[in-house]
């Protein structure tokens, strides 16, 4: 089935034009398109709701580490991150290329946007990440103050991404953020980035990180209190192992 062209789909995300009876008919039929459209209209709206942001701080350093991971694990060319308020502005010179080679963009374009908000979301709309071997894995579980149906599994690729999948964590008013501990001295510490809500999240591993010694995964309940630091509250911990 012949796709819609990729600047035709970013005109109809943008509600810069009205669907012509033929694009009506063939996203009724293609969920392909359908998909494409639907991602790059939730990226529009997300531009949109940002432009208020633009005095906010500029995000760490980590977190176009995290853009950049994310792009680089769907195999195709390096994509600059690009804010969505620029969008509009790129969609008379968008490429000929095939509406699902649009992920890495969009991918770029989501993180970018949720990093100024203050949230990590890599791999949004990344796509199929290519298969990579596993270095190390870890089980978590709950503290003692913790329900005994929580739990986690962690595994670290060799891409420096780092997945895990979470279950039956407490309810939070803040929100939940993964960290890598040295046993040793619990005190020091690395923030890997914040849980979306969803039950699996991969987040970016900051280069050179030696996990030989920060071994110690820690999932934490996190207030919005401008607080980067831990709050103290620990739910989930588990070693990880090779």
């Amino acid at each position: 089935m012949q796709h819609l062209e990729p600047d035709r789909l970013v005109l109809l995300a943008l509600s810069e034009e009205s669907e012509e009876l033929t694009e009506s008919d063939h996203l009724a039929h293609c969920a392909g398109c359908r998909y494409d459209l639907a991602s790059l209209r939730g990226v529009a709206d997300l531009g949109a709701e940002s432009q208020d942001m633009r005095d906010l701080p500029a995000p760490p350093e980590r977190i176009w580490h995290a853009i950049e991971a994310g792009v680089a694990r769907t195999g195709t060319s390096v994509v600059t991150a690009t804010p969505v308020t620029d969008l509009a502005e790129r969609r008379g010179r968008a490429s000929r290329r095939r509406p699902s080679r649009w992920a890495p963009m969009l991918a770029a374009a989501a993180a970018a946007v949720l990093a100024v908000a203050g949230t990590v979301a890599v791999d949004r709309f990344a796509g199929q990440r290519a298969e990579q071997p596993v270095t190390a894995q870890a089980t978590l579980s709950p503290l003692p103050t913790v329900s005994a149906d929580a739990s986690g599994k962690v595994r670290v690729l060799a891409d420096g991404a780092l997945e895990i999948d979470v279950r039956n964590l407490p309810l939070t008013t803040g929100f939940h953020e993964v960290w890598l501990l040295d046993p040793g001295d619990p005190t020091k510490m690395i923030a890997i980035g914040n849980l979306s809500g969803a039950r699996e999240d991969v987040l970016p591993v900051p280069p050179g990180t030696d996990l030989n010694r920060f071994r110690l995964v820690d999932v934490s309940d996190e207030p919005h209190d401008g607080d980067a630091t831990h709050s103290g509250t620990s739910l989930l911990r588990g070693t990880l192992t090779s």
